[in-house]
């Protein structure tokens, strides 16, 4: 198989996955949010670690162990995560899967006001015609919920840092994954004992199909992180970024259609303008990406003409 037509199946294979967590979050209860993360936290690097043992790659430990600024990255990468993680598992639980879909809807957008506030990059007209379409859904939103549309945004933003952060980091997702769990056990280990000592802790105690679904957050954690670093070497950035809309369009069905969440007119309008700015933003991404393949093409004749 090609490799792009791989890569592409890996991107699907991690966005589809990424989009039906809000199936698996719900059949862990009684579990609260912060007990599910912490199993998150805890099983994930069990998993990661496995997978590294299979492959037998060790090798970059050594490595990243020299670089200090790679690693207090990873650890800032690790702290964003968690708020991403648990807002989202918060959400799904509470009933707010619409919200969270919204929150992946918008992060394109998040991450784009990023490059111009901390990258100082100079958007297009229709880019930022596309952010300011996204403000006017925010705007509609926070009228239609009757507040601040904060799970959506603190999902977008945190998503939109951690992106940032791991793009200055520059470390495979694999590794990466490791670091940051590693990060985050002792924190997480602490937390279930707690909850184990106070006899809080529903692990264990609600049958082993309970327990195998707590130890499966780790797995499902990793799985489409794996795929979405396969994906990412071998798919163009343009392409990926079209990709990523299946995790919340998958999201946004789950909760209107199984989670019979509510839906007023209102809302969809809210959400109409949210996929009016991300039409306009495809689009001018993909003609951006045209005619920069066509300078390329240009400045190749050139040189062949030069040489």
């Amino acid at each position: 198989m090609p490799d792009l037509r791989r890569g592409v199946l890996f991107g699907i294979a991690a966005y589809t996955m990424w989009g039906l967590f809000p199936l698996y979050w719900p059949l862990l209860k009684p579990s609260g949010a912060v007990e599910i993360l912490a199993h998150r936290m805890a099983w994930s690097l069990v998993a990661v670690v496995a997978v590294l043992a299979l492959r037998r790659h060790w090798s970059w430990v050594r490595e990243l162990a020299r670089q200090p600024a790679k690693l207090a990255l990873l650890a800032v990468a690790a702290v964003v995560v968690t708020v991403n993680w648990g807002t989202y598992i918060y959400a799904v639980n509470s009933g707010h899967v619409v919200e969270s879909a919204l929150g992946y809807f918008i992060n394109p957008l998040v991450s784009v006001l990023f490059g111009v506030v901390l990258l100082r990059e100079r958007l297009r007209p229709l880019q930022w015609a596309a952010v300011g379409f996204g403000a006017l859904a925010v705007l509609v939103l926070t009228l239609d919920y009757g507040r601040l549309p904060w799970i959506a945004l603190t999902l977008a933003v945190s998503f939109g840092v951690y992106g940032l952060v791991k793009k200055r980091a520059n470390v495979a997702a694999t590794e990466a994954l490791a670091v940051e769990t590693l990060v985050l056990l002792l924190p997480a280990l602490g937390y279930l004992v707690f909850l184990q000592a106070d006899g809080q802790a529903t692990f264990g105690h609600h049958g082993v199909w309970h327990a195998l679904l707590l130890v499966g957050a780790g797995v499902i954690t990793a799985v489409p992180l794996i795929c979405f670093g396969a994906a990412a070497i071998r798919v163009p950035l343009s392409t990926m970024g079209l990709l990523q809309y299946i995790a919340p369009v998958l999201q946004f069905a789950v909760g209107v259609l199984i989670a019979k969440e509510t839906m007023p007119s209102s809302r969809w309008i809210g959400f109409s303008i949210v996929w009016l700015a991300l039409a306009i933003f495809t689009y001018d991404s993909f003609r951006a990406a045209r005619a920069a393949a066509r300078m390329r093409k240009s400045a190749r004749t050139l040189d062949h003409i030069i040489t």
